[in-house]
């Protein structure tokens, strides 16, 4: 029997759709500039320093072989989930998320996954103008061969710097500044990664902790109402938070809660 060839012919190359691309290139960049290497310039990679990092040993100038390369990347990847966390919105997302659920009284609905598949989910959407600005600056000139990955990661960091510094509060990188003992700065893009990046993380967290006190007051006065009724029915035995779960609930669909949260969360950065 015949073979047709066309039938038996491999893609040259796996399709890989491009804002997963894009994501997995914000990702390396967000593991590479966490490194000492790159945090301290604040995003400026100077000339050779991947090489160096790669292909050298410290001391002795010995060349590492491919083998202990990929051992070191693969070591360098086991942190890469929390610096990517650190690094974007989904920080704040998740916190948010998770008191809205002690708020409605749920312990466990939705379940962990649930929450966490939103929350990174919502982040792509949110980082979806950085991402796509990585990607024209960036991804798209190192795949055509017009940059080195030294230029793509500059291009990226500074992207991603941009995003960081917007959504920072100047006194948590006042603090953070002190504490390295550093001299002012004269522009925000001057502020290296290794300052940055707790000062970030400690604006999301007050960012996150502002919201989710917004969010927890009505249900709150919910849980008053019903464990002040409860007692003066004389219902002691009776736990206020069963009670009063039906009636948060009820009060969340009403006003499409969902909507409103992912809208609120999704609005928060715009305004950074």
């Amino acid at each position: 029997m015949p073979t047709h060839k066309a039938a038996l012919a491999m893609p040259s190359r796996p399709f890989v759709p491009r804002w997963a691309a894009r994501s997995l290139a914000v990702a390396a960049v967000a593991l590479l500039l966490a490194t000492p290497a790159f945090s301290a310039v604040g995003g400026a990679v100077q000339s050779g320093t991947i090489d160096r990092a790669l292909n050298t040993i410290s001391g002795d100038g010995r060349p590492l072989s491919l083998s202990l390369q990929i051992l070191l990347l693969m070591s360098l990847l086991t942190v890469l989930p929390s610096l990517v966390l650190m690094m974007t919105s989904f920080t704040r997302i998740i916190i948010v998320l998770s008191i809205l659920r002690q708020a409605l009284g749920l312990q466990q609905t939705p379940p962990n996954q649930v929450l966490v598949g939103l929350a990174l989910f919502l982040s792509l959407f949110v980082m979806r103008p950085a991402i796509d600005q990585i990607g024209q600056t960036a991804y798209t000139p190192y795949g055509a061969g017009q940059i080195n990955m030294e230029q793509a990661i500059q291009r990226s960091g500074m992207v991603l710097h941009g995003f960081m510094v917007r959504q920072t509060r100047q006194t948590d990188l006042k603090l953070f500044a002190d504490l390295a003992q550093s001299p002012p700065f004269a522009k925000s893009a001057d502020i290296p990664f290794s300052i940055l990046l707790p000062a970030f993380v400690t604006s999301e967290l007050k960012t996150a902790f502002q919201i989710g006190f917004l969010i927890f007051l009505p249900f709150l006065i919910i849980d008053l109402v019903v464990a002040s009724t409860l007692m003066a029915l004389g219902m002691m035995m009776l736990s206020p938070s069963i009670v009063s779960m039906p009636f948060k609930l009820l009060l969340f669909v009403l006003v499409d809660g969902w909507a409103l949260t992912m809208g609120s969360l999704a609005g928060s950065f715009q305004g950074g």
